[in-house]
């Protein structure tokens, strides 16, 4: 099978001088690139570098594949980006993998994905919207539960995050608030902050989509407000712990993977996705975000979690293709 591989590389998205220094955080790297090729390949795939942006479209037209393995983030930072690949692709009439042109819209709309997904009675932080400096001096924060933690509405891979995005006050949300709008040039969201566990689920599959491993992240420097923070991603390996499975109660795993299994299908993902929650400390899993295109370099989450719980690299990235030609094999040549 000649399969097409869609990626945007950190070295080809173009910065202008005001973009925030995690601006590129999202993209990939070479050899996140090297490693899905060679694990195609391996397959007994053909593999059709489609590269992004101006690039993706040109080549596209050009190859003929019989699908696409996208992991294409998108340019620009609108809440919509994700979606212009496989939009393109729909377009066009090629299958591909991963979650649908809407699917990526919608899930990367934070609060957006959290109010479908508090409709169908998962639980979820309160949170308050601001989508301007305007909108700040309107809001009665005096209602709003504290601690809370700023973030950026549309962003993933805590873009934005800090170690000081925990506020305990209206002048430290006006603070942050402002750093986010001029920065990122987006809504802002306010959120409850949930003291407790950070979690994140993997999910493979599709009929039925399976949980893969459920992974704890400790940080090393016992904190009081524990933040998976922009500085501690950089630095993990001197930082946190995962484990993966994690040392929770059967009752309290069996909770974080059923709101894992509801999320996922609530949202309409398809074959992979990777879904972040804190578990207060009564056992509730509150639903932060989800990651319908989660990275898939040697340093991400999910392939963390995969080899803690037996999975090669290679086979995570087979499995996913093999999610993906199932779902759609009456489109797909055998």
């Amino acid at each position: 099978m000649r399969i097409g591989l869609a990626y945007d590389l950190k070295v080809s998205v173009p910065l202008d001088e005001d973009s925030p220094e995690d601006a590129l955080e999202e993209y990939d790297s070479r050899e996140t690139v090297e490693i899905i090729a060679a694990a195609l390949t391996a397959s007994g795939h053909s593999v059709v570098l489609l590269g992004g942006g101006g690039e993706f479209l040109e080549n596209i037209l050009r190859e003929k594949v019989d699908i696409v393995f996208n992991i294409a983030e998108g340019r620009g930072n609108s809440r919509s980006r994700e979606s212009q690949v496989p939009a393109v692709l729909e377009m066009l009439g090629i299958p591909y993998t991963g979650s649908d042109s809407h699917c990526l819209t919608v899930c990367l709309d934070k609060p957006l994905a959290k109010k479908l997904v508090a409709a169908e009675g998962v639980a979820t932080p309160q949170w308050q919207l601001i989508a301007d400096e305007e909108e700040l001096t309107k809001i009665d924060w005096k209602q709003f539960p504290f601690p809370a933690i700023v973030k950026p509405a549309y962003e993933g891979s805590s873009k934005g995050i800090r170690l000081t995005s925990v506020v305990e006050s209206r002048e430290q949300i006006t603070k942050e608030a402002n750093r986010l709008l001029n920065d990122y040039r987006q809504p802002v969201m306010v959120e409850e902050f949930i003291s407790g566990d950070e979690v994140t689920v993997g999910i493979i599959g599709n009929t039925p989509p399976r949980v893969t491993g459920i992974m704890r992240i400790l940080p090393r420097n016992k904190e009081k407000r524990f933040v998976y923070s922009l500085e501690v991603k950089r630095d993990y390996l001197n930082l946190v712990d995962y484990e993966s499975p994690p040392k929770l109660a059967d009752e309290i795993k069996e909770r974080i993977s059923l709101a894992s299994l509801k999320v996922f299908q609530v949202l309409g993902c398809r074959d992979f996705a990777r879904i972040d929650f804190r578990v207060s400390p009564d056992g509730v899993p509150y639903f932060l975000e989800i990651n319908p295109l989660p990275g898939l370099g040697s340093y991400s989450d999910l392939i963390i979690m995969a080899q803690k719980m037996g999975w090669t690299h290679q086979g995570l990235i087979q499995a996913v293709l093999e999610a993906a030609l199932k779902r759609c094999s009456p489109c797909v040549p055998a």
